[in-house]
């Protein structure tokens, strides 16, 4: 399942090896909501995998960015006790123009035809 949220981009961490074949980063956003007249700001810490690590170079500290992700839960027993962690595996990032419109899918509508308006093409 493949959740998005947007904020700002507020922190970006080197990537980290974690062995001979895979590789972390991790980058937050902060995102504010209004609720009974006041406002809540959250810090949101995701994780990019192999290839993706490179995802936020693409973007400044501060851009408006939409990020789409998966949540991942693993479950390990050590010492006899149960741990647990959760991870929100960003796969994809998008910078968000003014208006809450994600830059890359502004319609370009120059190289686009009309649409079709029956009323326009009657002969009367």
């Amino acid at each position: 399942m493949s959740f998005d949220i947007t904020g700002k981009l507020i922190a970006k961490f080197d990537i980290v090896q974690r062995s001979e074949t895979f590789k972390t980063r991790e980058f937050v956003i902060e995102t504010s909501e209004e609720s009974n007249g006041r406002s809540f700001t959250s810090y949101i810490k995701f994780q990019c995998v192999q290839d993706k690590t490179a995802m936020p170079d693409k973007f400044n500290m501060g851009d408006e960015v939409k990020v789409q992700f998966n949540i991942k839960g693993t479950k390990w027993v050590k010492d006899g006790r149960e741990n647990y962690i959760t991870n929100l595996d960003a796969w994809r990032m998008e910078a968000v123009k003014l208006g809450g419109m994600p830059a890359n899918d502004v319609p370009n509508f120059v190289d686009q035809q009309p649409p079709f308006d029956p009323i326009d093409d009657m002969p009367f």
